[in-house]
């Protein structure tokens, strides 16, 4: 009887709206739609009709107040049956697109608010969310219907409804008996709780995608989100105090929530949620954490249903990544990150492998937390036990941390880890292992299987490295492990520990860029071109590396000046020693006090020191030969440590048996072994001493020196720290010589022919101009990435202009003698550049007795390919530089260099390949394009495509950097080529010569960009 009852009434109402909609259709005023509106309106909502008295024309005002509402009881039954069966769609669809489309606009406030408004605002949410999302989305296909109008009317409906009248909050009380009562569902869907919550949350957390760019702020998707996040957790709070006795009735409530939140996090807005979310978590751990109040308490499990409501398994990692970083900086102490990890994961963690997989495998070996998020997850997931104090406290479980342990140092031991895993990943899993070391006992190290063994392999493997901190994560984990194993006898590789504790973030925390400070790389401008490359910090290869050796350290040094002598000056080369001028000095000091001491009384005489400290018996070296004698007694340390120190001033004199002996001296100072000679703590001193000598040699006789050390360099008769010192030296000499110091007095002489050679990089605007203007330097960009330079210089006053101000000279001197004199710069590297460069690269690949470039020596590599490569830029704009191109890239090109599984060698590389394009004039390449010499192109080509290939899928950020910046380079260099190239064939073509056929067979393409000059 009863259903009989409704299906009458649900009868009735459908006919009522059909005469509603039938009487909308007919309407020729706006008034006569608010009346039929009205008239339905009245059935449903308690309507004060007397407010629409007003708003509306004479003739339909007594229609409006003469029609009589139902009783309350009746009006509850059509408002349930309206809006729980078909009639609201029905009427939604004309209120949503023909009303808004045709009439909204006409209508008074009063009855929009009260007749058009209310069929809305008394419905439930989940219907309101059904009819009028969907109408968001207008494809302009039916041109009847005005689209924009229906847009704005629609996210005025959501805006109104769901935020400024808690409908989200409604929503969550109406799914809280979704699951004890199918009349809250909708009667044309499934009557399946899952499929129909999963369908509104899709459909909720669409509107922000939804909506127009010109929509309210509210519906934006940060403030959306956040405002349905805040709703939600209201609606889910209130229902708190029930859970433990209705479970069940609020199962439907995290269910809507979880769907919900789970596909906030797959849009990217996890953060926005954990806004919310947090202040809420931590009053509740702080509220029981002061009080001692039982954590498993009614809130604490409303926090663990609704983790656990999100199935999402993505969701639930993005949320907990994003979790972990806003605890870190909210500096919340370890403690309460422990309990609010607890509150939300202890459940999910012990029931659910996904999550159990999240954090101990994801969290600790594959992502990179900060190292305070790094405690917090071993103490949760590994130790299962809260924090006593800010360090990690050992559970009674310790099997699961000796299996983590046991992963953890099989993955950091390996060498494949060391040269393919990023730096940031690789001090995460770093302090993960010593951290987990610090709480294992001896007994349990030795009982865990190869633990031992692996750790001892990892750490070989990182002293081997040439960059710093990757040997020095050897050194954290070997102190820890000494400890473990002796406490009484800590092992220290590092000079930089200091204390008990180690800092297990390496220094991270202080860097804004990551790991660029960290890889010993800075910016150096070479030709005002920023080229960020392997630094003279990479002759840092000290005593840590196993390999090598060595217990120096080689550190940077500023490299002496060539200064010129007058050819008619005598000098004696014993005046060079700088024990001797001391001396000197002191007897004519002595010789004063001598004359003085006549005039003084007696009683002010002072007693003589007649101790004899044996100086003046100790040898003064004045002749080279004498100099390569001591040199090659290793028994006499004394005579090796003053031959040292004489040697650099004695090379400079330029000495008339310097060309003779030099390839001897060569020999002596590249095999005297200082750190056996000289006092312990002075070995750096005497190391620099005899690479500065080195480096003297190679610039007063640059064929002699260079053809000894090219030949000792792949002997097996040297070390690994012999040939590292020959290529610094090398590199340092080359520099030196690009950058000799010459006075010349100024000529005004007219140029006759124009040299292509010029002094200046080809990428600087000329030196044309007044005479007068200053040097042309490089300006900032404020852009992220600029793709071109601006350069400015200082001009001369004009003849007119006076420049207000004081100025003095301080000298006696001529001014015409000072001013025709100028100080410049000359380049007398290119012409040894050959010399340097072709040898070292001819047996590089070639595996010899206790020479392995390609293998274990790639530190030797890397500063090989480092050294040709500063060669390079120090033969640029000169013509050596086009003739050794081309056998630089044939070698960098080679498979085994440019995709070296260390990223030592693949920055050197990177660095090398810059050098070329800024050494190369790009008049060069178009000559030599024109000549049709192809392995220019074709070296250049394979520079864009591997640079792009590195920027792309490098692991190592800072080859990922250089790899951009070689790419700005080539691009610079392709557009200069061309332009070239252009200017070359208008010239060709007024002189009605073609190009050579050979030229059209290569391109010169810019990167990231479509535009490409066929060459």
């Amino acid at each position: 009887m009863e259903e009989l009852s409704r299906r009458e009434l649900e009868k009735k109402i459908l006919e009522k709206v059909g005469g509603v909609i039938s009487a909308i259709n007919d309407a020729k005023h706006v008034d006569e739609v608010i009346c039929a509106l009205h008239s339905i309106a009245v059935l449903l909502f308690p309507l004060d009709s007397s407010l629409l008295s007003g708003s509306i024309d004479r003739r339909y005002r007594d229609k409006v107040l003469g029609i009589e509402g139902p009783s309350p009881l009746e009006r509850e039954e059509w408002w349930h049956i309206f809006y729980r069966g078909s009639p609201f769609p029905i009427l939604a669809r004309v209120l949503i697109y023909d009303i808004a489309s045709n009439w909204l606009a006409c209508f008074p406030f009063s009855a929009r608010m009260h007749v058009y408004d209310s069929f809305f605002l008394n419905a439930p949410t989940t219907e309101v969310v059904q009819a009028v999302v969907p109408s968001l989305v207008q494809n302009g296909s039916n041109k009847d219907v005005d689209a924009n109008a229906i847009c704005s009317n629609a996210e005025r409906i959501l805006v109104l409804c769901l935020l400024e009248n808690n409908g989200l909050l409604k929503m969550a009380r109406e799914f809280g008996g979704s699951c004890q009562s199918r009349e809250l569902i909708s009667t044309n869907l499934k009557p399946d709780d899952s499929i129909f919550i999963s369908r509104i949350a899709q459909l909720l957390v669409s509107i922000p995608d939804k909506a127009r760019l010109e929509a309210p702020a509210a519906l934006s998707s940060h403030q959306f989100f956040k405002q349905v996040t805040n709703q939600l957790l209201n609606g889910a709070e209130e229902s708190a105090p029930d859970l433990c006795n209705k479970v069940d009735a609020l199962e439907g409530v995290f269910l809507f929530i979880g769907e919900t939140f789970a596909r906030i996090c797959r849009r990217g807005f996890a953060d926005t949620m954990l806004v919310e979310m947090i202040p809420r978590i931590l009053r509740h751990v702080r509220g029981f954490s002061s009080t001692n109040v039982d954590p498993i308490s009614s809130k604490s499990q409303f926090w663990m249903k609704l983790m656990e409501a999100i199935r999402d398994a993505y969701a639930v990692e993005r949320l907990t990544e994003c979790l972990l970083h806003q605890l870190a900086t909210e500096h919340v102490t370890d403690i309460e990150a422990y309990w609010i990890l607890w509150m939300l994961f202890s459940w999910t963690f012990k029931h659910q492998t996904s999550v159990r997989s999240m954090f101990v495998d994801k969290f600790l070996l594959w992502k990179v937390f900060p190292i305070c998020c790094l405690r917090w997850i071993l103490q949760f997931s590994v130790l299962d036990c809260p924090p006593n104090s800010s360090e990690l406290t050992k559970g009674p479980n310790s099997q699961s941390l000796l299996d983590m342990v046991q992963r953890l140092v099989g993955v950091w031991s390996k060498r494949e880890f060391v040269q393919s895993a990023p730096m940031e990943q690789q001090t995460y899993i770093t302090a993960a292992v010593g951290l987990s070391l610090e709480l294992l006992s001896r007994e349990e190290l030795e009982a865990a299987k190869d633990v031992m063994h692996s750790i001892l392999q990892g750490v070989s493997c990182r002293l081997e490295s040439p960059m710093h901190l990757v040997r020095r994560m050897a050194s954290s984990v070997a102190l820890v492990f000494s400890k473990v194993v002796d406490p009484k006898n800590p092992l220290y590789l590092d000079d930089s520990f200091n204390g008990e504790t180690i800092d297990w973030e390496f220094g991270f925390c202080t860097q804004s860029k990551g790991i660029a400070a960290s890889l010993n790389g800075k910016k150096e401008i070479h030709g005002d071109v920023k080229i960020s490359f392997i630094t003279r910090s990479n002759k840092e290869v000290d005593n840590a590396d196993a390999r090598i050796n060595t217990n120096t350290k080689q550190k940077n040094k500023k490299l002496s000046e060539l200064k010129m002598i007058d050819p008619d000056e005598i000098i004696d080369p014993s005046m060079l020693n700088n024990m001797t001028i001391s001396d000197e000095e002191e007897e004519d000091d002595d010789d004063d006090a001598s004359v003085n001491s006549e005039s003084l009384s007696d009683s002010s005489l002072q007693p003589y020191d007649l101790t004899d400290d044996d100086t003046d018996l100790k040898r003064k070296f004045s002749q080279l030969v004498d100099l390569i004698g001591a040199l090659r007694k290793p028994d006499d340390p004394d005579g090796v440590e003053r031959a040292l120190d004489v040697a650099e001033n004695l090379v400079r004199a330029s000495p008339d048996e310097l060309q003779h002996v030099s390839g001897d001296l060569v020999r002596a100072l590249v095999q005297v072994r200082c750190s056996d000679l000289t006092i312990e703590g002075e070995e750096e001193s005497a190391e620099i001493k005899r690479q500065r000598a080195l480096v003297a040699l190679l610039v007063t006789c640059p064929f002699e020196s260079v053809d000894v050390l090219n030949k000792l360099l792949y002997s097996p008769n040297v070390d690994v720290s012999q040939r590292i010192l020959i290529l610094d030296v090398m590199t340092d000499a080359a520099e030196e010589l690009a950058d000799a110091k010459i006075i010349r007095s100024e000529r005004n002489k007219k140029i006759l022919i124009s040299s292509m050679s010029e002094s200046q990089p080809w990428f600087l605007p000329g030196n044309r101009g007044p005479s007068g203007a200053g040097s042309w330097k490089e300006v900032s960009d404020t852009g992220p990435l600029s793709w071109s330079y601006r350069y400015e210089r200082d001009l001369p006053l004009k003849p007119n202009q006076i420049k207000v101000g004081k100025s003095r000279r301080w000298s006696i001197r001529s001014t015409k003698i000072q001013e025709n004199q100028l100080d410049l710069s000359k380049n007398k590297f290119p012409v040894y550049a050959a010399a340097f460069m072709l040898p070292a690269m001819q047996g590089y690949d070639k595996k010899r007795h206790g020479v392995d470039l390609l293998g274990g020596d790639f530190v030797v590599l890397g500063k090989l390919i480092y050294m040709l490569g500063v060669c390079m830029k120090c033969a640029a704009m000169h013509p050596e530089a086009m003739a050794l191109a081309p056998a630089l890239l044939d070698m960098l090109s080679s498979r085994e260099i440019s995709h070296h599984a260390e990223a030592y060698v693949r920055r050197s590389v990177l660095f090398s390949a810059s050098c070329v394009l800024a050494a190369l004039h790009p008049s060069f390449v178009a000559s030599a394009l024109v000549g049709g010499n192809s392995e220019i192109s074709k070296g250049l080509e394979w520079v864009r495509k591997w640079a792009l290939h590195v920027a792309e899928s490098d692991t190592d950020t800072e080859c990922s950097t250089m790899a951009m910046a070689c790419l700005q380079l080539h691009a610079e260099m392709a557009l200069q080529a061309s332009r070239a190239l252009e200017s070359a064939d208008t010239v060709y073509k007024a002189r009605d010569v073609g190009l050579p056929s050979s030229l059209m067979k290569g391109a010169i393409r810019i990167p990231h960009s479509n535009m490409e000059f066929r060459i």
